[in-house]
């Protein structure tokens, strides 16, 4: 049976294990989404790249990919650089119609099979100045399932003087293990006349600081148990000091279904410091998807 023609920006992975290796019975896109798979030397684990066309997505463009793992096959969803968020093309004149419609969305929804695994871990957003962006990150999973998703937004291109500069973001995560919702996370950022004192606005960039990136980190499953063990005790470990500065980094854990899974979520002054703490913390997926592709999500 062919697959069903995908309408603009939607896109569809179907991947299986037939006994002896990873095989995609169907990996499709349409623009502004785009697909790539590279060929790796393990049978049980694949790669897909999620890109988009120029470079990044702009205001009014909407993805919505699906996402299906089955029969003991570990899938890792990456992308090649983080997902700029423009407000138009540039020398793009928006009508007044299109204005209505110009917030970007992504729309990500997986279902894991028993035994498999699904590791989302793209690297950050970056909203450019006055950009809208919406994503909702929907995981359905089995009971022996496992996954990590990750989601995290950079404040945006300081080189440019644009930290915090956009108009509005939202990213809601959710994860329903057999048919039962165990996480629902929501963040919302957006420039609002909130008062920090009789008659001072407080921009989004001050209630913000001193951080520049912010990252929630989703895991559940018999793949991640000595991961979780092992941050679980690290959390525990920490004693809280008063300190007279910020720190570069701060992180917390939260478990959810009874130890079988954890959120956490971190702020730091840098990117750089989110992605190396992230790639220290889940070091043993390398012994789970192999080195190169533990390199390719956290080189």
């Amino acid at each position: 049976m062919a697959p069903s023609k995908l309408e603009q920006g939607h896109g569809r992975v179907v991947l299986h294990n037939d006994g002896n290796a990873n095989v995609f019975s169907e990996m499709s896109a349409t623009y502004p989404l785009k697909l790539l798979s590279p060929q790796l030397p393990s049978p049980d684990v694949s790669v897909v790249y999620m890109l988009s066309y120029g470079g990044g997505l702009v205001g009014g463009d909407r993805v919505q990919l699906n996402v299906e793992v089955y029969d003991g096959a570990r899938l890792a969803l990456l992308s090649q650089g983080s997902t700029k968020v423009f407000k138009a093309r540039p020398g793009q004149r928006l009508s007044t119609r299109s204005k209505l419609h110009s917030v970007t969305t992504q729309r990500l929804t997986v279902r894991v099979a028993p035994e498999s695994a699904l590791f989302l871990l793209p690297d950050p957003v970056t909203c450019f100045r006055a950009a809208k962006y919406e994503q909702v990150q929907t995981l359905h999973l089995c009971k022996d399932s496992s996954a990590v998703l990750l989601d995290w937004i950079t404040s945006g291109r300081k080189s440019l003087g644009e930290e915090w500069a956009f108009s509005q973001y939202f990213s809601l995560n959710e994860v329903w293990i057999e048919g039962k919702r165990v996480a629902r996370d929501a963040m919302l950022l957006e420039e609002r006349d909130v008062l920090s004192g009789p008659l001072t606005p407080r921009t989004l960039a001050e209630s913000l600081a001193p951080y520049s990136c912010y990252a929630t980190l989703i895991m559940y499953g018999p793949l991640l148990e000595d991961t979780m063990r092992h941050l679980t005790a690290a959390y525990g470990a920490i004693t809280v000091f008063k300190q007279h500065a910020p720190p570069p980094l701060l992180w917390s854990l939260s478990p959810i279904c009874e130890g079988r899974g954890c959120v956490v979520r971190l702020a730091a002054k840098e990117t750089e410091h989110v992605k190396n703490w992230i790639g220290s913390a889940l070091k043993q997926l390398e012994s789970i998807l192999g080195v190169d592709v533990y390199r390719r999500a956290f080189s």
